[in-house]
């Protein structure tokens, strides 16, 4: 097997003196031997097996081109590769019946590829790019091993899957129609009454597929996932554009469906959720857009918390130079800290729906971070404090300059990215740039970038704005976990070192644990009246908030991160007896 890989992404490499540059700088290539060759297709192709892994060819086209030594540990080959010096997926997660196991892993690492290869709908080839590999060579491949026992399963007709994508805003252009004509087609268990109740969407049931939210859309998707027959359920990402308690309920829903005959397998980045919702976990680790391992299934708290450590013990691998840990240092104190706005009977009715904010104040290098359900009014609140919209009633100190980042991006924009962040350039390529890894992403047009990408950008624009308040609403959504806490660390260091205030509106309990000072809750009842309360201290605002949600939440030993205690456990018990839902 080659102890090296060589990954050439020929879309970023269009120029064709720079490829005859690279092809000449190669000291191989100057020796008399190929190893790196430009082909009838005008495409740039590195041969592994004369590369001697130089890195000289890396240099002139750092995104582009990516050598590799792989891990010692690997011994056998990839289970998958897309193409010769493309992507390689080593192993893959092993379903297991009567449990949820998790897949944790930062973007472009294969965690999406593993489990289609797992649905059946990625045929994998073992390495061979000449030929897919059949379920005898699969089990041949795994003999020894549980998932020898999988796929011999999956070859016998034994294992039926189901399987929930990533991409639920592609489902309004594949399936046309309302909620239940769409859930009629797939319903194989004549449970649509039961599971739409269950997953509350018996007031949409006739609505058009097209006129869903996100979030609509999202319990729509599952929805369609469960009333198929099956023995292996797949979730790929099933929290995205939910809110707190919606996340929660989906969380239970999919503990349920495991059982002695089913398996559910998910990929999930809220920490928490994941954590609450899985028996073990699978780490994947490796270079993102180059190759992927997946390691052997671990306890869910060992798991994440060796993915938080960066080390795994089973392997003895180091796949990141520092540990993610959630010390909360001293706790913010208002009093001693200036005034920046303050509000008093703030009152704004949008259709039948009315928000209040009674009264509260934010001051300098604080972050507050906003919690509540969707349809409650954080973000009409938040474009109040912007000065988007203007309140009906009561008092906002508007002197103060605001900079504003919306939940939804606009992608329409064919602006570079290095032409719309120039301020950010010229004066925060430390703080901003550098930290967000915004340098690969220079030469794209705005339109041309991932959501996760396009966040970070916007992140990047918004702070980068002068403004007294910084407003960010969802500034987690498409990232991965490693991303969403490396982007906490950059705001509340921004915050600090500019004397700045953040509000921060997001649906990620770790994410706004891991940032806030202090916090905004917002109570009521959802497309109907929502009001602001707080700014509270973290302790006393999470338990305002947590009590809503019937669950209680303890520190970890070792990374100090959140947990969720099981509900009915003796701890569970024991802090709902002593009013402390939450440890800070």
């Amino acid at each position: 097997m080659a102890k090296r890989l060589a990954v050439v992404d020929n879309s970023k490499l269009k120029d064709m003196q720079l490829k005859e540059h690279i092809k000449n700088l190669c000291p191989v290539n100057r020796s008399g031997t190929e190893c790196i060759e430009i082909r009838e297709d005008n495409k740039l192709y590195i041969s592994e097996e004369t590369c001697i892994g130089c890195g000289i060819c890396v240099k002139p086209a750092p995104e582009a081109i990516h050598i590799i030594n792989l891990p010692d540990a690997l011994t056998k080959p990839p289970i998958h590769r897309y193409g010769e010096n493309a992507f390689s997926l080593y192993s893959v997660p092993i379903p297991i019946m009567g449990k949820v196991v998790g897949l944790l892993g930062v973007n472009g690492i294969g965690k999406s590829s593993a489990i289609k290869i797992l649905a059946g709908i990625q045929k994998p080839n073992m390495g061979n790019l000449e030929k897919e590999a059949n379920w005898d060579d699969l089990i041949q491949f795994y003999k020894g091993t549980e998932a020898q026992s999988y796929f011999e399963k999956v070859r016998d007709g034994q294992i039926k899957v189901a399987y929930k994508p990533q991409q639920i805003e592609l489902i309004p252009k594949a399936a046309k129609g309302t909620v239940k004509e769409m859930l009629q087609k797939v319903d194989e268990k004549g449970e649509i009454d039961l599971i739409t109740e269950k997953l509350e969407l018996s007031h949409i049931i006739n609505r058009d597929l097209e006129q869903l939210s996100g979030g609509e859309m999202q319990r729509v998707a599952i929805a369609a996932t469960v009333l198929k027959k099956a023995n292996l359920y797949v979730f790929d990402e099933p929290t995205s554009f939910l809110d707190i308690k919606q996340r929660v309920k989906i969380s239970k829903f999919i503990r349920e469906l495991a059982d002695e005959n089913t398996a559910v397998l998910v990929v999930e980045h809220d920490l928490i959720i994941l954590d609450y919702m899985t028996d073990l976990i699978h780490v994947l680790y490796g270079k993102e857009g180059v190759y992927g391992v997946v390691s052997q299934p671990l306890s869910t708290r060992v798991g994440i918390n060796a993915f938080l450590d960066g080390f795994l013990k089973e392997d003895n691998m180091r796949f990141r130079n520092h540990k993610i840990n959630f010390d909360k240092g001293q706790a913010f104190a208002s009093h001693e800290k200036e005034v920046v706005t303050s509000w008093t009977n703030i009152s704004k009715k949008q259709g039948d729906f009315t928000l209040t904010a009674p009264e509260g104040q934010v001051h300098k290098k604080e972050v507050i971070g906003v919690l509540g359900e969707n349809g409650i009014g954080k973000t009409s609140f938040v474009k109040i404090l912007a000065g988007v919209i203007k309140s009906d009633t009561g008092e906002l100190d508007e002197e103060i300059k605001v900079s504003y980042k919306p939940q939804y991006l606009n992608s329409d924009n064919e602006e570079l990215v290095m032409s719309y962040l120039h301020k950010a350039i010229e004066h925060y390529t430390g703080q901003l740039i550098q930290p967000l890894n915004i340098e690969p992403l220079m030469a794209k047009q705005l339109n041309q970038l991932s959501g996760g990408e396009l966040q970070r950008v916007s992140i990047c624009k918004a702070l980068s704005t002068e403004a007294d308040m910084y407003l960010l609403d969802e500034p987690s959504a498409y990232l991965d976990v490693e991303q969403r806490l490396s982007i906490s660390k950059v705001i509340k260091n921004f915050m600090d070192v500019r004397g700045k205030t953040g509000i921060i509106v997001d649906h990620d309990l770790l994410f706004v644990d891991y940032l806030s000072d202090t916090l905004l809750v917002f109570d009521g009842q959802p497309a109907v009246s929502g009001t602001a309360k707080g700014p509270f201290s973290l302790r006393e605002g999470m338990n305002l908030f947590l009590k809503d949600l019937k669950l209680t939440f303890r520190r970890d030993p070792e990374s100090k991160r959140p947990r969720a205690n099981k509900p009915g456990s003796q701890l569970d018990e024991k802090q709902i007896r002593e009013k402390n839902l939450y440890y800070v």
